[in-house]
């Protein structure tokens, strides 16, 4: 299976576009690029209840789970709302990503 790419990266400052957590903000922590997901600090929080062990001595744990790429949107700095990204090619010759609305280099 091949992997895809997305214009998400582990480091991006991004905000949540659907679902129970709509309008949240946070930092990407991992991508899994096979799932299509992005694991996002403080975002999706579930509860699992585990029997408590001499490892684990509390009972119930929490944990970040992915969400869905398609459900993330970049958040623009200079403007402080999500916005589209591209590419461009700069003077360099370097790929880089950027803010199709304000222009500025992620």
């Amino acid at each position: 299976m091949s992997q895809a790419k997305f214009k998400i990266k582990k480091g991006d400052t991004v905000q949540v576009t659907t679902g129970k957590e709509r309008g949240k903000r946070g930092v990407v922590t991992k991508v899994f690029l096979d799932e299509a997901k992005a694991l996002v600090d403080g975002i999706n929080i579930v509860t699992r209840n585990k029997k408590p062990t001499q490892l684990n001595p509390n009972g119930p744990i929490t944990k970040n789970l992915p969400i869905h790429v398609s459900n993330l949107s970049h958040v623009d700095p200079s403007s402080d709302q999500p916005a589209k990204v591209g590419y461009k090619i700069d003077k360099d010759g370097n790929k880089v990503r950027y803010f199709k609305k304000s222009g500025a280099v992620l």
